[in-house]
């Protein structure tokens, strides 16, 4: 009975393995680089944050060219002004670059925010795009960047691209 219960077990398990080689799995693969570097999306939103973060980026270059010319004008008159008035002018530019370095770091940090934020927005819509072509072509997997070896006949790349140029 032992052995019986045992072929009818490995019969069951054969029929179930023929039947997955029976039904064809159709893979895609995405490169997610190659869209993060082509997609108009990426372009426009390098171009949204360049405009949202001019202005503080335009007064941290006013700032520079002042404490360049505050210095230069110290080391000129550094001679010619009394001690006290010279560490006072000293004092000033140490502020401002205090101040600069401050506003820089926060201008860093709120970029690096956006740039996340317009990041996230975009993964979004790379992964409904994905999932689109993938749904339209009938796929049954799709894996992105970071696999071993993907041959080019099941690259989507472009066709996902394409999908996200539309709007």
């Amino acid at each position: 009975m032992g052995n019986t219960l045992k072929k009818l077990i490995f019969a069951g398990f054969m029929t179930v393995v023929m039947n997955a080689q029976a039904a064809e799995l159709k893979v895609g693969y995405v490169q997610v680089d190659k869209i993060l570097q082509e997609a108009p999306q990426t372009v426009e939103s390098g171009k949204k944050l360049e405009r949202e973060f001019s202005p503080r980026s335009q007064e941290l270059d006013r700032m520079s060219k002042q404490i360049k010319e505050l210095e230069a004008a110290l080391d000129k008159e550094g001679l010619t002004i009394s001690e006290v008035e010279r560490r006072n002018k000293e004092r000033d530019v140490q502020n401002i670059k205090i101040e600069f370095q401050r506003k820089q770091r926060e201008l860093r940090e709120d970029i690096n925010l956006r740039k996340n934020e317009e990041l996230g927005s975009l993964q979004d819509r790379i992964n409904k795009a994905v999932q689109s072509v993938a749904e339209a072509d009938g796929y049954d997997l799709v894996v992105y960047s970071g696999v071993a070896y993907a041959s080019k006949k099941i690259d989507i790349t472009d066709k996902v691209l394409k999908l996200l140029g539309k709007k």
